[in-house]
């Protein structure tokens, strides 16, 4: 129950992230209206503000969230931007969720 709390909670910050990277993408590469900065910017913001909501290290809450972020990015890739996913795109979200497991769900210590 555990896991799936975390990679949920992980699931949203990634999308959070990569809509406030991909407006800015949309504007500056599509000639897009300015006025998408402001999501943007919020959906940044909340980006930043949802990772606070881990109750492990800073430094050991990105390594772990980096895992879902790649696979987040790439569902993005095939769902929003229509390019089909490869085996090894599939294998190496695979692979980072499983680092992102194993960080995310390492025993306490009490260092």
């Amino acid at each position: 129950m555990e896991l799936l709390k975390v990679a949920g909670l992980f699931a949203i910050t990634a999308v959070a992230e990569v809509v406030g990277c991909y407006l800015p993408w949309l504007v500056l590469k599509q000639g897009r209206t300015i006025w998408l900065l402001f999501p943007a910017a919020l959906s940044l913001a909340l980006f930043a503000w949802l990772l606070t909501l881990h109750p492990t290290a800073a430094g050991r809450t990105y390594a772990a969230y980096g895992g879902m972020y790649i696979a987040v990015a790439l569902l993005w890739l095939h769902f929003v931007d229509g390019i089909a996913l490869t085996r090894w795109d599939l294998a190496g979200a695979a692979i980072a969720l499983v680092g992102m497991a194993i960080i995310a769900l390492q025993p306490a210590t009490s260092a």
